[in-house]
């Protein structure tokens, strides 16, 4: 009853409130600076079932409904997220912002067969995120990689020489970090060649905090490289903000 009420009025939350006025550090950190993310880890680690990323993933929302409000994708999106993956049946995955491991975890659920490699610029964010892999039992199968696609090229170079990405290896993508990178790390990725055609990109938040250019690119280059679905929906945890979830299929031209 409590999660269904807060879903729908997330202003009366004070974890809610606590990000906004904590939204400097958030968007510097990719924390939000009062120590929620550590907490969701020992929650998770002390209430979902061990080798069990279902329950997992059942224990960070319950812990974003009940406790604190976070930036994960959430229950809702994730559901559009998983229905985009079985659709791209993807052997590699690129995530770009693991923040606490909750999106991974989902990929790593509906894609079995896949591996995903989760980019996440804050080293903490990273560590939480495999501790919670590491209980759910799937660090086996998500790599999470310190740093951005945007470093001045480090990262993309371990991507390449260390982690075997190469022209057309990519299948999926799942873009949902720093706004204002979405779409220079989208040209990164076309720039390196790693999409293979048919791949799907899903990027979250393009309405709210928002990513204007990213959807201007997409809605430029209808029938011109992508295919694109726009997928109505709510910003994680609640049903007042309404969000927009891009899911862009990579067609290239011969």
């Amino acid at each position: 009853m409590a999660a269904a009420f807060w879903k729908k009025v997330p202003f009366l939350r004070l974890s809610f409130l606590r990000m906004g006025f904590n939204a400097k550090h958030l968007f510097k950190e990719w924390q939000v600076g009062d120590g929620r993310e550590e907490r969701l880890a020992q929650h998770v680690l002390a209430n979902a079932r061990q080798g069990d990323p279902v329950d997992a993933i059942r224990a960070i929302d319950q812990f974003c409904y009940d406790q604190s409000f976070m930036m994960n994708v959430g229950d809702e999106k994730g559901a559009i997220l998983d229905a985009a993956v079985k659709r791209a049946a993807p052997k590699r995955i690129l995530e770009l912002g693991t923040y606490c491991g909750y999106s991974s975890l989902r990929l790593a659920v509906t894609a079995p067969a896949a591996h995903v490699w989760s980019i996440e610029f804050n080293p903490a964010n990273a560590e939480i995120a495999r501790r919670i892999h590491a209980h759910a039992g799937v660090a086996d199968r998500i790599t999470v990689v310190v740093g951005t696609l945007g470093d001045g090229g480090k990262t993309v170079r371990a991507l390449r020489e260390q982690h075997g990405f190469a022209a057309g290896s990519v299948d999926f993508v799942f873009v949902d970090h720093a706004k204002d990178a979405y779409l220079p790390d989208l040209k990164r990725i076309l720039d390196e060649g790693w999409l293979k055609p048919g791949a799907i990109v899903v990027a979250d938040n393009i309405k709210f905090p928002g990513a204007p250019d990213y959807l201007a690119y997409m809605r430029e280059n209808e029938g011109r490289g992508w295919q694109t679905q726009e997928h109505s929906t709510h910003v994680e945890y609640q049903t007042l903000l309404p969000d927009l979830v891009l899911e862009s299929r990579y067609a290239p031209i011969a």
